[in-house]
């Protein structure tokens, strides 16, 4: 006990002891300046000299550029390239998944490979279709598929839509005896017109021709891309008029009837109509009877 208060004491005599800092002139050792310190003193003075020091140092490098040089630390422009760049990855991953489930869409309407089950699944709902033909059928001309027959009924011979089965009315890609019926269990998705060689074929909405070839199963085939997700295909024909690409009007001639493709069963039209990936029943939007 008394050998640590001892120590103690030594210590404290130590840090409290005076020592005399002289700055003396060289030539003439004249005395010029001094300072009385302890080592207490020193040692004070070199803490808050070093926390200025690091705080500054700490300031100076927030507060400017120099950051940018430690590394691990991103600079603003990394951040801003860093945001854009997930940015762009989210939108290029988002338009990957659409143009996948567009592409499958077309591969649906091209081989009819759609589990019966699954139709039942994704069944579309009509009221949702026909909620859709309500923007389909807006009051401007330019985008009105019923004004757009009305407006052509002399040049195509348009009965009166009033018989239609629903609000949601296209243009009969043609007219005739129907020889099979839309029948998903059986995956026809379709119906089938018979119709006299080389008669003509017209589109059922304005839209884009998205698939103008030929296909082993089903001859010369053209698929046309309508408003809102609906996609109307014609298989069968003898031969096309349209390209990919080009933008066809309602009612406008696409191609001529036929008996092509090793699925033909005799001069006929195979039209489907599709929605967003799966298919609909034509006779719930299209009259069919002959005039």
């Amino acid at each position: 006990m008394a050998k640590s208060t001892k120590k103690r004491g030594k210590l404290k005599e130590k840090l409290l002891n005076k020592y005399r800092l002289v700055v003396l002139n060289e030539e003439t050792y004249e005395e010029q300046l001094y300072f009385r310190l302890t080592r207490l003193n020193v040692m004070m003075i070199s803490i808050l000299v070093i926390s200025i020091f690091v705080s500054g140092t700490v300031l100076l490098i927030a507060s400017t550029p120099l950051k940018e040089f430690i590394p691990g630390y991103s600079s603003t422009e990394m951040k801003a390239q860093a945001a854009e760049n997930a940015f762009k990855l989210d939108s290029l991953s988002n338009a990957y998944n659409q143009s996948i489930q567009y592409l499958n869409s077309i591969q649906r309407v091209l081989v009819g490979d759609l589990k019966f089950d699954e139709l039942e699944e994704r069944k579309i709902d009509l009221d949702t279709v026909l909620k859709r033909s309500k923007e389909i059928v807006p009051t401007s001309r330019q985008d009105s598929l019923l004004r757009a027959i009305v407006d052509q009924e002399d040049k195509y011979n348009i009965q009166s839509i009033s018989n239609s089965k629903v609000d949601f009315v296209l243009f009969p890609p043609a007219k005739g005896d129907l020889s099979q019926e839309y029948d998903p269990t059986n995956k026809h998705f379709a119906v089938d017109i018979v119709l006299k060689e080389n008669a003509p074929i017209k589109s059922v909405a304005e839209g884009t021709v998205i698939f103008s070839e030929w296909t082993a199963s089903t001859g010369h085939v053209i698929i046309i891309e309508h408003p809102y997700g609906l996609i109307s295909a014609y298989k069968h024909n003898a031969s096309l008029s349209k390209e990919q690409g080009d933008f066809v009007s309602a009612g406008e001639v696409i191609a001529t009837a036929g008996n092509t493709g090793e699925l033909t069963t005799g001069w006929h039209l195979h039209f489907e109509l599709w929605s967003d990936g799966y298919p609909m029943d034509p006779e719930n939007f299209i009259d069919f009877s002959k005039e």
